[in-house]
C-alpha cells in the first residue's frame, strides 16, 4: 500500500473523542467503548462501581493560572496528572520542575500538539512523544510518565497501537467542559453546574490549566466532590 493510500484511510477512520450523557450523574458513553479502548491500553474512565475520580489538566501554554492551581491542589492533598506540550516545558520549567516535585504526573501531550490522527508514519509518532520526553528529562531529571493524550482528542486506532508500541498508555476522559477559551471564560456557577452534574463513578476529567475560571473554583470543587462521597485517584492507580 502506498503511504498515499495509506493516509486516505488512516483519515478515513480518524475520530475525535467524544461523549454522550444519557443520564445524570451515570457514566457518559464514549464514541469507543471501554472493551474496544483497552486493546490499546487506553482508557477513558475508571471503575463506574467505585466513587474514584481522576482529575487531569492539558497544558498547552503557560498564562499565570497553574502556580494557583498547584497550590490549590497542595493545600487539598490532591495529585493530578499534567499533559505538556513542548513549547509549556521551554517556556515554564519552573512550573513543570514543581508539578515534579509535588508529586503529580507529568504526561506526554506531544512536543508541538499536532493533529496525530494525520501522523501515519511510525518513527514521525514516535519522535513526536519522543522530543517531549527528551526535554522533560533535561528540566526534570527524568522523562515523561508513560501517559499519552492525543491533542483535540484526534486519533485512530492505528495512533493507539504506535503509542502502545512505545510503551505508552493512552487516557481519554470521561468529563470535560468548554474552558480553554480565554476571552470566553465560564461562570462559576456555569462551571460548577457542568462539573458537579455530569461527576460520576471512576470519572476522568479533563480541565485546562490556561482557565482563569479553573484556577478560581478548584478549591471548591474539590470539597464539593468529596462532599458527594468522592475521592480521588492517581493514573497509576487507574491502570493497576
Amino acid at each position: 500500500m502506498t503511504y498515499a493510500l495509506s493516509l486516505f484511510y488512516a483519515l478515513l477512520l480518524t475520530l475525535h473523542w467524544g461523549l454522550g450523557f444519557p443520564e445524570e450523574g451515570k457514566p457518559p458513553v464514549g464514541n469507543a467503548s471501554g472493551e474496544h479502548l483497552r486493546q490499546f491500553d487506553a482508557v477513558y474512565m475508571g471503575d463506574p462501581e467505585k466513587k474514584t475520580i481522576y482529575l487531569t489538566f492539558d497544558a498547552g501554554y503557560e498564562n499565570g493560572h497553574t502556580g494557583r492551581i498547584l497550590d490549590t491542589l497542595q493545600e487539598k492533598d490532591v495529585k493530578a496528572a499534567f499533559f505538556i506540550v513542548g513549547h509549556y516545558v521551554e517556556s515554564a520549567p519552573e512550573l513543570v520542575r514543581r508539578m515534579a516535585s509535588e508529586g503529580h504526573i507529568i504526561g506526554n501531550h506531544t512536543s508541538r500538539h499536532p493533529d496525530m490522527s494525520q501522523v501515519t508514519d511510525p518513527a514521525a509518532f514516535k519522535k513526536e512523544l519522543n522530543d517531549l520526553d527528551e526535554k522533560i528529562k533535561q528540566v526534570t531529571g527524568e522523562g515523561a510518565a508513560k501517559y499519552y493524550r492525543p491533542p483535540a482528542g484526534k486519533y485512530t486506532d492505528q495512533n493507539l497501537k504506535m503509542a502502545q508500541k512505545n510503551g505508552y498508555k493512552t487516557v481519554f476522559w470521561s468529563l470535560a467542559y468548554a474552558d480553554w477559551k480565554n476571552d470566553r471564560q465560564p461562570s462559576h456557577e456555569h462551571a460548577m453546574g457542568k462539573l458537579t452534574k455530569r461527576i460520576h463513578p471512576g470519572a476522568v476529567i479533563l480541565l485546562h490549566s490556561t482557565s482563569q475560571t479553573n484556577a478560581e473554583i478548584l478549591g471548591g470543587l474539590i470539597d464539593k466532590y468529596r462532599e458527594m462521597g468522592y475521592s480521588f485517584g492517581t493514573l497509576d492507580e487507574l491502570f493497576t
